[in-house]
């Protein structure tokens, strides 16, 4: 069975929200993902094939992603 920390971990990102200043929406339009706002932070929740993706797409533009 697998752990729920990891497979969470590979559905998703948590960042700032203002890391998405500016590409917030060309994301959700490249990406079938939810994005999710909390006290500042955004949760982008996606399909693990779809999360390493929108994590490349991310350090193209400099967000690193831990």
């Amino acid at each position: 069975m697998p752990d729920p920390a990891r497979l969470r971990d590979s559905t998703q990102i948590v960042l700032p929200c203002q890391s998405l200043d500016g590409i917030r929406d060309r994301l959700e339009a490249e990406f079938t993902v939810t994005i999710v706002e909390s006290d500042g932070r955004c949760r982008i929740i996606g399909s693990p094939v779809v999360i390493k993706s929108v994590s490349e797409f991310l350090g193209r533009y400099g967000i690193a992603v831990a």
